[in-house]
């Protein structure tokens, strides 16, 4: 019903949406050229026209290239392993030196993984560098299968074999859970896929510490309020047609109005920005919302199952998650080196929800774990942005490079 509801409102809006764009299109460049107040505010108004609502259509990474030492290479997006929920991606680069093999573990949260594009472009300058590119579940058809919290790990593990023995792991904010268990899993089995490193960025290994409003959410409605409110059916014509969902932009819209005056300021900035001719500030609002609206919708078993055992019950702080019905036992990982990365000022994941993941792995030896807070970002600072370069990246690298 509600995503019915929203289609059907996306569909009414697109004609005024396509009518401002061919207005830009058409009157845009001389309206520029003209340097008049009054052209520039209409045309300021037609682009903020053309941007309303979101898109299910993922953004372009848009990594061409990169610079390896001193020399600026060529960067290939290759697929090199796909299942009907996920595509394992490998930015390929054009260099003959053999770098250490990395999995970017990106968040199934609403969002595509061309939201780590930053983090991405950043692990290139020194690794070889791989994603796990997460489909649409709307795009899905429903012959397809289910697709929960174990077939989520179960891809990590998956993944990893594709890559072959000595891999290490990046995993960014909601699949830290996962990404642990996946590690534990294949220690337990003594996997030697398992990988060299485990980097854990803004995770929710343990939600009972410092609880955020996220948190507190999952911990004041029940488990049914969540099925019966927040899940819907795709609709006609979409190729996922009857799948049920947790559609993107529900999780979207809760993230805007945690931090609603914001978004507004934005807009408003945009507009401005554009009728002063600020080009270059306009254009790093529009990139930000290009990717910020472009929503991803999640299967409703990986959801709720996902707000189950990770945002109510904690389940592997707890020591009573299981995988494919065994106990998953984060002791047992000996030989993966662990660090963990958390924000000052992250809302999302609070400090001392990711450096539990250390207490759990109990009989890895101290030489092995790292922690770092890193002082004034957010949650996206941790992994996106200047402090993430200059001061988070150090510490991954070498992490890995101990680990080679």
């Amino acid at each position: 019903m509600i995503y019915g509801a929203f289609d059907m409102q996306m569909r009414l809006f697109e004609p005024f949406r396509d009518a401002a764009r061919m207005a830009m299109a058409a009157y845009g460049p001389m309206l520029s050229a003209s340097g008049g107040r009054l052209g520039r505010e209409t045309l300021a108004t037609w682009e903020l026209v053309s941007r309303m609502g979101f898109t299910h259509t993922r953004p372009a990474y848009g990594i061409d290239s990169v610079v390896v030492g001193n020399r600026e290479v060529a960067v290939t997006e290759v697929p090199v392993h796909s299942t009907a929920f996920g595509t394992l991606l490998n930015f390929r680069k054009d260099i003959a030196a053999t770098q250490p093999r990395v999995l970017l573990v990106a968040p199934l949260s609403g969002h595509f993984a061309t939201l780590l594009r930053n983090t991405v472009r950043t692990l290139l300058q020194d690794h070889d560098v791989y994603i796990t590119d997460w489909h649409n579940a709307r795009d899905i058809p429903w012959t397809a299968g289910r697709f929960g919290f174990d077939e989520y790990v179960e891809h990590l593990i998956d993944f990893l074999h594709v890559l072959g023995p000595g891999a290490h792991v990046v995993a960014v904010c909601q699949p830290c859970v996962q990404a642990l268990a996946a590690a534990s899993v294949m220690a337990q089995a003594g996997d030697d896929h398992a990988p060299r490193s485990l980097t854990l960025m803004a995770g929710p290994v343990d939600v009972r510490v410092n609880p955020t409003k996220v948190n507190e959410l999952a911990f004041n409605h029940s488990y049914e309020w969540f099925e019966t409110n927040l899940i819907s059916t795709v609709p006609l014509p979409n190729a996922g047609a009857g799948r049920r969902v947790y559609p993107g932009f529900l999780q979207l819209i809760a993230f805007m109005s945690m931090n609603q005056q914001r978004h507004v300021k934005a807009h408003l900035d945009l507009h401005g920005h554009i009728a002063r001719g600020e080009t270059e500030k306009a254009e790093a609002i529009k990139t930000f919302y290009d990717e910020y609206f472009a929503v991803l919708d999640l299967t409703a078993e990986f959801y709720l199952e996902t707000i189950d055992k990770v945002f109510q019950r904690a389940l592997l702080a707890r020591g009573e998650l299981t995988y494919k019905g065994r106990p998953v036992d984060p002791s047992a990982i000996t030989r993966t080196a662990l660090l963990t990365v958390e924000g000052e000022r992250d809302d999302i994941c609070s400090l001392g929800q990711t450096v539990v993941a250390h207490d759990l792995a109990s009989r890895l030896k101290p030489f092995r774990k790292r922690h770092h807070m890193q002082a004034g970002v957010g949650h996206y600072g941790v992994f996106s942005g200047k402090k993430w370069e200059g001061q988070v990246y150090p510490i991954v690298r070498n992490v890995i490079l101990a680990s080679e």
